[in-house]
């Protein structure tokens, strides 16, 4: 599957930072995690601190797939606003997922300081009305995360002008948000796995042979066998071929990056707006503008690359007509494959077509790397046979 097109920032800035050979023999672990990318370098290191014996594998190089095309903006907002969250689930179930992303952002602060060298910062967020009759509809959600006691505050125009000098008829802003290098940050927790004893294997495509009470056994396509206790799939948007039934609808996303440029209020603020799709822009460590949006139902490779240059003007023509004293050049552009659930939640747990020992980590949406962190916890919960708080909303659970 080619999930992305033209020149991500992140693989070209990073290069081929570590190779690893394909599995030529066969093993035996623990927990044998299928996708080298974010999710399953943060799943992998999570259950390798809690004591399981793990191997990570991937058809590709580390965070060859869609790591290398994300924008890896780090916010405790989930794509789906809290009050239709709690219109569908529920208040406090909803407020619940809010929370935990909230929670989220400081445990991958934890991480990134763990490894260090991975352009990680705590930033700002501000979420502003794309147009005058937005506002209510904000107001409302506004209202809602203050009730959930959440991190948020409200700016009125003038507001916005002031401290941001664009114009937007309300915004909110929250300071729970970060920034990471999201290729960066998969490199560097898998050399850590390694050099802690844990197995990492690419260019290495598994398929499942037999799934028992006790163990799951996989193939490579060279027949080396795997025999695992337990399965975790974290191959992102490729994950979905492993399961029959429709979770989600894959998408395209396109973005591009400037080159280093004053940015005055727009370093420590990450931008959103509340038309959809919708907008946003952030910073790097080095003073670029990561600009993306543009989001469409194409789902063809060959479509998606055509539209890269074209969709990447229209997102700089839209910088500019917020901020015209902003001169920006850019450098690089690309596009990647997404995929969007109905509710904007994501999937972990075993699903019923497979039973208890493979486990899917499907961080679908908007808040990809946010909910990795959070399936971390919900993976080792399973693998320990215990309940999670979010198990019944981000499980196959809540699709019965």
């Amino acid at each position: 599957m080619d999930l992305k097109s033209g020149y991500p920032f992140w693989a070209v800035k990073n290069g081929l930072m570590q190779s690893y050979a394909p599995l030529r023999s066969d093993l035996r672990c623990d927990v044998a995690i299928i996708g080298a990318g974010i999710t399953g370098a943060i799943i992998a290191d999570a259950l390798a601190d809690a004591g399981h014996e793990v191997a990570v594998f991937d058809q590709r190089d580390v965070g060859w797939g869609s790591s290398a095309a994300s924008t890896a903006l780090l916010q405790y907002e989930i794509d789906t606003h809290l009050t239709d969250l709690a219109r569908e689930y529920g208040e406090e179930p909803a407020s619940m997922a809010y929370r935990a992303c909230e929670d989220a952002i400081e445990m991958i602060g934890d991480l990134a300081r763990g490894v260090r060298d991975v352009d990680f910062a705590r930033t700002n967020s501000l979420y502003f009305a794309s147009s005058r009759w937005h506002v209510p509809r904000l107001r409302s959600e506004f209202e809602a995360r203050r009730r959930a006691g959440l991190d948020t505050h409200w700016l009125d125009r003038g507001d916005v002008a002031r401290e941001y000098e664009f114009d937007a008829p309300a915004a909110l802003l929250t300071t729970q948000a970060a920034r990471v290098d999201p290729y960066r940050l998969a490199h560097r927790l898998l050399q850590r796995l390694h050099k802690r004893g844990g197995g990492v294997y690419t260019r290495t495509r598994l398929k499942p042979v037999r799934t028992t009470s006790r163990q799951v056994v996989l193939e490579s396509d060279a027949g080396a066998r795997v025999i695992a206790r337990d399965v975790v799939v974290a191959a992102g948007y490729e994950s979905q071929r492993w399961i029959d039934q429709s979770l989600a609808r894959n998408r395209s996303s396109y973005a591009c990056i400037t080159e280093p440029v004053e940015l005055g209020a727009l370093a420590d603020t990450m931008l959103w707006e509340t038309a959809r799709p919708y907008l946003y822009m952030r910073a790097t460590g080095d003073s670029r503008l990561l600009v993306g949006g543009e989001d469409d139902a194409v789902d063809i490779p060959r479509r998606r690359d055509l539209r890269v240059d074209k969709k990447a003007g229209q997102l700089m023509k839209r910088v500019q007509d917020l901020f015209p004293r902003l001169t920006t050049v850019p450098s690089f552009a690309w596009a990647g494959t997404f995929a969007e659930t109905k509710d904007g939640l994501p999937f972990f747990g075993p699903h019923p077509q497979w039973g208890p020992r493979v486990l899917f980590a499907m961080a679908y949406g908007g808040n990809g790397i946010v909910y990795s962190m959070l399936g971390a916890g919900l993976m080792r919960a399973w693998l320990e046979r215990r309940r999670h708080p979010l198990q019944a909303l981000f499980g196959f659970e809540r699709l019965r």
